[in-house]
């Protein structure tokens, strides 16, 4: 007998048990469930929530495995310096800088998805109901969108927060109102706002260092980890400048949250999805509209001297509009988290609208908040909850024109072979 058969078994022998649902959930997690239909037609398809949701931990794998690179060469290039002449293979994939993303970054994933699945697990059982998949994507991303030192038992009461009473309160999977991964960000900022910001927390080690030099070490090298927009904020392009080239910034050899910087990788993930048909091109291309717009707007408002070159908001105004979406977390949050289909618009219309402020708003608030130059999850959390208005004026709009082309239709009679009404108007 069979591994799956045994399940099987197991499955029929323990149905209706309080701890049938977790079970189930190894079950189907392993194997395609050994039953069938028994009346009727049935649409038959591949997909379903579980393989959705595992192709999109495809489209992050890539960049996980980027980003524990990147862990070590940030903490070494800020110790010994960025190298003169970089070469990816020499610089980058090192066992060196690999073992510090082994150390840092996979526990933030297993914490992420061990307390988030927990919960899961917990809920279904009290509830009585199967396991819902929807924390598959949201335990990859969680760890992927905060600094590489945030402490684990910080994101495990994050996580906690988050899937409670950013998700299960609401119902669970499909019910919620918010994106569960960025209502833990926020969670994070707002409840610990000094592990979240500033230029002590993107590096490897840069926090740890600096309080053992204000406690009085001499022995220990400061780090600093200022990102692109923290410089910016700062009014200080041309140290960023010196530091940075625009190479870097795209293909991600830049510090930031653990797997936003890689704007190549994003952008190739987004193309995976679309060519899935997992994510909708709509609301990624309306969001890049919204924050070139943006970008430009602020660039001409420098360029006719409103804001000079004393004014606090300069160095992100100033900055080229086009270069918003390859630094900080902007695109990362356009591919991975404004379309999610549950908290996003569902009208293809609103869609566009939903998309095209998401990028607006975005670069508004990094302009206009230095404190916090990064603005993509609060502003995605803002249009998830507009999201139901966009599409409620959606719907209505299209019922008011559809009842105007109905009231201006024209009736044809009975013909001679005595065929129905024919209604010479359009029907949807």
């Amino acid at each position: 007998m069979g591994i799956k058969s045994k399940m099987h078994e197991l499955k029929l022998k323990y149905q209706g048990k309080k701890m049938a649902p977790a079970f189930n959930a190894f079950h189907t997690f392993l194997y395609t469930p050994d039953e069938t239909t028994h009346g009727g037609t049935h649409v038959k398809a591949v997909d379903d929530l579980k393989r959705t949701m595992n192709t999109v931990i495809m489209a992050l794998i890539p960049i996980l495995l980027f980003s524990m690179f990147n862990a070590g060469y940030q903490h070494y290039a800020a110790l010994n310096g960025f190298p003169e002449n970089f070469s990816v293979m020499e610089h980058f994939i090192t066992w060196d800088n690999f073992w510090i993303g082994i150390v840092k970054v996979l526990p933030l994933v297993v914490v992420s998805y061990g307390v988030g699945l927990l919960i899961e697990f917990i809920f279904a059982v009290i509830k009585g109901h199967e396991v819902e998949e929807g924390y598959l994507v949201t335990g990859m991303l969680v760890p992927l969108i905060v600094p590489v030192d945030t402490p684990l038992w910080m994101l495990a009461v994050a996580v906690i927060f988050g899937v409670v009473i950013g998700k299960e309160v609401f119902g669970g999977t499909g019910m919620n109102i918010l994106n569960p991964a960025l209502t833990i960000r926020a969670f994070l900022f707002f409840a610990y706002p000094t592990w979240m910001s500033g230029d002590k927390v993107w590096v490897h080690e840069a926090r740890e260092r600096s309080e053992q030099i204000l406690a009085g070490a001499t022995n220990v090298d400061a780090i600093s980890g200022e990102t692109i927009l923290g410089y910016l904020a700062q009014n200080n392009e041309a140290a960023m400048t010196a530091k940075y080239s625009i190479s870097d910034m795209f293909f991600g050899f830049i510090p930031g949250s653990v797997g936003e910087t890689s704007a190549f990788l994003i952008l190739l993930g987004g193309l995976f999805l679309i060519f899935s048909k997992i994510a909708s091109w709509r609301i990624m291309v309306s969001a890049v509209i919204g924050s070139l717009v943006m970008g430009l707007i602020f660039n001409q408002v420098v360029e006719l001297g409103w804001v000079g070159e004393t004014s606090k908001f300069y160095g992100l105004m100033s900055f080229d509009f086009w270069k918003h979406l390859i630094v900080g977390g902007l695109a990362f949050g356009i591919v991975y988290m404004a379309t999610d289909p549950v908290t996003g618009s569902q009208t293809n219309r609103g869609k566009w609208i939903y998309g095209f402020f998401i990028g607006f708003i975005s670069v508004m608030i990094r302009v206009f908040n230095p404190a916090y130059p990064e603005g993509v999850f609060l502003a995605i959390l803002l249009m998830n909850v507009f999201a139901p208005t966009i599409d409620h004026y959606v719907i209505r709009g299209n019922v008011k024109r559809r009842l105007k082309r109905l009231e201006n239709a024209v009736i044809l009679p009975k013909d001679s072979d005595g065929k129905a009404k024919e209604l010479k108007a359009e029907t949807v």
